[in-house]
């Protein structure tokens, strides 16, 4: 069948180069633009499978991908445990210091000193709370220069080890909200890159279909153009013997030109979809397409019920609804938290010494002890903390209605286009049989022809009507395609294999 088809897009019968003359312009323009080119043998699927591998929107969506990607990988980091090293390994300071006398007076004297100080501690979130622990352990070394007034001296301070939290009180707990949403959002990428993919081949598929259709047109064309030379060429003759009136001539010649017209306008439009489908998969020379359209249906039955399923757990519409509900909650409770009393605790306890020498400051270390209760009350906003709250809960009720009013559409949509698959699958199905109607009528047509049966606008006639049921047979296969492939969008599941579209994501 598809080797039949593209037969018809170069037809070769004696009637067609009998009348067949495309003028120079055409044939000049053509010849420029591909006589250079290579010729690529795709189908369908082959297309689709390069668009999805290495044409730019693929890219710009794995790029799109890959940031979410690192972005919920640093997000995991927050709650993984955090080694610090806090080093300061030379501050020298030489300026005047205050120095109180006994007898009350000030002078200022200038001091020189070397100061040298590292740090390294240990730190864990712990979501729950909201609050941190840490743990490290520390050492300072401090030398003053001789001056004047003061000897030189050396003293070292250690806290070789000590433990802490920090832990706010009241307050809004923002790393528990992120623990809840940043899973979503990285959910939701994913499934949007495969509902991309998707989109891709969907798109893929009308660019294969408007490329093979203009070529089919530009065959239609090019008869046309040879059924008016043919008549021109009678009427001339019929002219000569004044059998017919110039009146009559001058509109057949005028038939003519516009099948001129007409010629050069497919011919355009086969140029322009050419290089639409050849820019949109990223191929930068010059080639033409030998285009196998997929005319075999596959046999799979779509539910109704199976398909709203499916899209309801893999689509990333599902799960951003969910995330907008959740963000919108999360700003009334930050909302709530911000207008009433915050505290916060800080606690350490640990080891620290003091010492001429750096093996003395480790011996016989003091405990060190340490609490902090930090409070802040409002005492007057002036209704600000309100009008906060009162935004954020009419936000929050409104997200809550549009979710749920998306989600209705959502619905109809999947619902809507299953129906509408159904449909398209019988159009092509007819769309089939008018073709095959038109090929046995345009068969038969050609026999009579041979034996002089009939004229030869006749036959062109009839191979005009096949070709345009070939071209109504590929429309109708255009949109069972684009069909097919955004159900595959719509609910992110292949039916006719089972299984999910969405696939895990590895590192980038």
């Amino acid at each position: 069948m598809n080797r039949k088809f593209k037969n018809l897009l170069q037809p070769n019968s004696p009637i067609v180069s009998k009348g067949l003359t495309i003028s120079i312009f055409f044939l000049f323009c053509n010849f420029i633009v591909f006589s250079q080119s290579e010729k690529l043998e795709l189908g369908l699927t082959d297309v689709i499978t390069l668009a999805q591998s290495d044409a730019p929107n693929v890219l710009l969506a794995k790029t799109r991908l890959a940031t979410y990607y690192w972005s919920y990988q640093s997000f995991l980091a927050d709650f993984k445990p955090q080694i610090d090293l806090g080093m300061t390994p030379i501050d020298l300071n030489r300026s005047p210091v205050e120095y109180l006398k006994p007898n009350g007076q000030v002078e200022f004297l200038r001091r020189t000193s070397l100061n040298s100080s590292f740090d390294i501690s240990v730190s864990q979130s712990v979501s729950k709370t909201g609050g941190r622990i840490f743990a490290g352990t520390g050492l300072n070394y401090f030398y003053n220069f001789k001056t004047d007034a003061n000897p030189s001296f050396t003293n070292y301070f250690a806290t070789p080890i000590y433990v802490g939290f920090n832990q706010p009180l009241f307050g809004f707990n923002e790393m528990k909200w992120n623990k809840r949403i940043e899973p979503l959002v990285y959910s939701e990428a994913t499934k949007r890159f495969a509902e991309e993919t998707e989109t891709i081949a969907r798109v893929t598929t009308e660019l294969f279909f408007d490329v093979y259709i203009a070529q089919i047109n530009l065959g239609s064309s090019q008869l046309d153009k040879t059924n008016a030379d043919t008549l021109y060429s009678v009427a001339q003759g019929r002219y000569s013997v004044g059998r017919i009136a110039e009146t009559d001539l001058l509109q057949i010649e005028l038939s003519v030109r516009n099948a001129e017209a007409a010629l050069a306008n497919a011919l355009l439009q086969n140029q322009t979809n050419t290089e639409q489908l050849r820019n949109y998969l990223g191929i930068k020379e010059v080639v033409t397409f030998d285009l196998t359209p997929p005319d075999e249906l596959p046999t799979f039955i779509v539910d109704a019920a199976k398909a709203l399923e499916e899209a309801k757990k893999n689509r990333s519409k599902s799960v951003e609804l969910t995330r907008r509900l959740m963000e919108a909650e999360m700003r009334l409770a930050r909302a709530k938290s911000q207008s009433g009393l915050n505290a916060s605790v800080t606690g350490l306890i640990g080891l620290s010494q003091t010492a001429e020498s750096l093996d003395g400051v480790y011996k016989n270390p003091l405990d060190r002890e340490e609490v902090a209760v930090r409070l802040n009350i409002p005492i007057a906003d002036w209704g600000k903390a309100k009008a906060r709250r009162a935004i954020a809960k009419a936000n929050q009720e409104f997200i809550t209605m549009d979710v749920e009013q998306e989600r209705i559409n959502f619905e109809r949509e999947v619902l809507l286009h299953v129906q509408q698959f159904d449909m398209v699958k019988n159009q092509v199905q007819l769309a089939f049989r008018a073709f095959e109607i038109a090929e046995k009528r345009e068969d038969i047509t050609r026999k009579r022809y041979l034996i002089g049966k009939i004229e030869v606008i006749d036959l062109n006639l009839a191979i005009r009507e096949k070709n345009e049921a070939l071209a109504a047979y590929m429309r109708s296969l255009r949109a069972y395609w684009t069909s097919y492939y955004q159900l595959r969008s719509l609910t992110l599941y292949d039916f006719e294999n089972g299984k999910t579209l969405v696939k895990p994501v590895g590192d980038f």
